[in-house]
């Protein structure tokens, strides 16, 4: 049987068991994952009026999509995408001919406490950035090696990673580190990947708002202890978010960090051999998992003294305040080195007992992330949800969009929990449904402590209404109340026509606001929309570039004569290297230097 489709069935499989829920009809809504039935196309989407450009491009190609395909498809499109290519890619990725040791790669970097705490926190886009990580080493591995279609695959598997500002950067730098320096195709790659992150970039330099964020941020956003063994060990298992509201019961088990010690026990040796099998590249990997696992660590340390000073003076920032979300690279390398471990002990073991030994070790090596967090499956045990919008929604979209303004979205809290959503605790999706800019809180309540937002506006619409004062005098034509939550009182509504009085939602009108508010200027988004062009139009010419090449695939399997010398698929023979005292069904391969 080839390996190919047998991957897939792996992928398919884990993907399967992690979302089965989305079987289900709605949308599945948690934290930052708000899909909407139908988003607009706006310019808030391009570039935000008076705030940092946390979902730029995201939002403008999600509303890109949303002309193609509804909001529910899209939401499934892009779950499936995370875990199916993060368990495919990881297989592919790792230096091994035999196929159990790559269905653990799959198995350890698919099902991982950063997948699940990710997930429930409802970062969906910095997970396409995970995903992604596989394939773009891959890339990188055919631009180094001078491979036909190199460049336009690490194009292709750059853009999904760029739609958010950390994925952007983590591709940036990930490019930056595999290649190597003084040749034409690095500064062409590089300068490819950097117009990929051209659209916030853009949108941050020429943000009213400014750069700077809250310092308080750092600490609230620090990594955390999630049981017993503090915050090293849950960084070192690939866990330790900031949230603990997303961070699975498995998690704070007393046993957890004795998994965790077993995976890094079993995972040293394989980095050893990953040294051997890629001499440098390997090298390269083991440099961005050191940054990112030492970045993440840095919140929880006196280091977080230098994260503040950062996040004050440095634009953007505010960007390494949530330092865990750069473990990206450490669990993918983590979960190389624990698939050739595995491998190294079941050969030795085959070797002193029987075949059959080993291959039942690898399987149970497979196993083992699934020991460590059984609940991530079934969409972590039914936390992912799916549920459906009230009609509500649709009336209060149709009633502004008859008469555009800009909405103030009461209570005035960035983050709710609605009775229509279970109770679950997700973003306003009031600017992703309504066609007109919503003015709301940007603000984060962590606990006891709020962490300042960035937009001047909301900031001061916050002191209005905390004063006591009527929402009407913010200025907005419409106050959009959600019911059930905490509905503002009579004299936060003074001055406001009732037009919509539905089961959940209020729509209010302001008489005395003005016909129009300018909230960004036409350079700005002219600036704006020019870098989203050139952004789409690099990855529009790099799938072109892969059609017209007849490129299909990352990795297809090789056919080979006998006696040939054989490669680990993808890698050039140059890169490779048979480890001492290999058995004699590994490979031969090259002791060449790398090119």
């Amino acid at each position: 049987m080839r390996a190919t489709p047998v991957l897939h069935t792996i992928a398919g499989a884990v993907t399967a068991v992690v979302l089965a829920p989305l079987a289900l009809p709605g949308y599945v809504l948690r934290y930052d994952m708000t899909f909407v039935p139908h988003q607009p196309m706006t310019w808030e989407m391009l570039a935000p009026a008076d705030a940092l450009p946390r979902a730029v491009p995201l939002d403008a190609v999600v509303s890109a999509a949303s002309l193609v395909m509804p909001g529910w498809l899209l939401q499934r499109v892009a779950l499936v995408a995370i875990v199916y290519l993060a368990a495919l890619g990881a297989a592919r990725l790792l230096p091994a001919e035999r196929l159990l040791p790559r269905a653990v790669a799959a198995l350890a970097f698919a099902w991982t406490p950063f997948l699940a705490e990710r997930l429930l926190l409802g970062q969906w886009a910095l997970l396409l950035a995970y995903a992604c990580l596989p394939w773009l080493i891959l890339a990188a591995g055919d631009v180094r090696a001078g491979r036909r279609g190199g460049l336009p695959r690490l194009v292709v598997a750059a853009a999904p990673a760029a739609l958010t500002p950390t994925g952007g950067l983590i591709a940036l730098v990930t490019v930056a580190v595999l290649l190597p320096l003084r040749r034409r195709v690095t500064a062409a790659a590089l300068a490819a990947v950097a117009a990929l992150n051209a659209p916030w970039l853009v949108a941050a330099l020429t943000a009213p708002a400014g750069g700077a964020s809250d310092p308080e941020g750092v600490a609230q956003f620090a990594a955390r202890a999630e049981n017993w063994a503090g915050t090293f060990v849950a960084l070192a298992g690939t866990g330790g978010i900031w949230n603990a509201q997303t961070v699975p019961a498995s998690r704070e088990s007393v046993l957890a960090p004795l998994v965790t010690l077993v995976l890094l026990v079993v995972a040293a040796p394989g980095l050893r051999e990953l040294r051997r099998r890629l001499p440098g590249v390997a090298d390269r990997l083991f440099v961005l998992a050191a940054g990112g696992f030492l970045l993440a660590l840095a919140g929880a340390t006196p280091a977080a003294v230098l994260l503040e000073w950062a996040v004050v003076h440095v634009p953007g920032g505010g960007l390494l305040r949530d330092g865990q979300k750069f473990l990206l690279p450490y669990t993918l390398v983590l979960a190389l080195g624990f698939a050739l471990g595995a491998e190294l002990l079941a050969g030795r073991l085959a070797r002193r007992w029987d075949p059959a030994s080993g291959r039942a070790l690898l399987a149970a090596a497979a196993l083992l992330p699934v020991v460590l967090l059984p609940d991530l499956a079934f969409g972590a045990m039914g936390q992912l949800r799916p549920v459906r919008y009230p009609a509500d929604w649709e009336r209060v979209a149709t009633l502004v969009s008859q008469s555009p303004g800009e909405v103030l979205s009461l209570p005035f809290e960035g983050y709710q929990r609605y009775a229509w959503a279970g109770g679950v605790v997700i973003r306003d999706p009031a600017p992703r449904i309504l066609d007109v800019p919503v003015l709301m809180n940007d603000a984060l309540r962590v606990g006891p402590v709020t962490v300042d937002g960035e937009s001047p506006r909301a900031g001061a619409a916050g002191a209005l209404l905390a004063a006591g004062r009527p929402a009407a005098e913010a200025g907005t034509r419409w106050v959009l109340v959600a019911r059930g939550t905490q509905e503002p009182d009579n004299s936060v509504l003074s001055g406001l026509r009732l037009v919509y009085d539905g089961r959940y939602l209020q729509l209010w009108e302001n008489p005395s606001a003005p016909a129009v508010i300018e909230l960004a200027d036409s350079g700005r988004r002219i600036a704006a929309l020019v870098a989203h062009v050139i952004a789409a139009a690099i990855v529009i010419s790099g799938v072109l570039a892969l059609l017209l090449l007849g490129s299909r695939s990352w990795y297809r399997p090789r056919t080979y004569r006998t006696g040939e010398e054989r490669s680990w698929p993808n890698w050039p023979r140059s890169l490779l290297r048979r480890s001492p005292g290999a058995s004699s069904g590994s490979s031969e391969c090259s002791r060449r230097p790398a090119p």
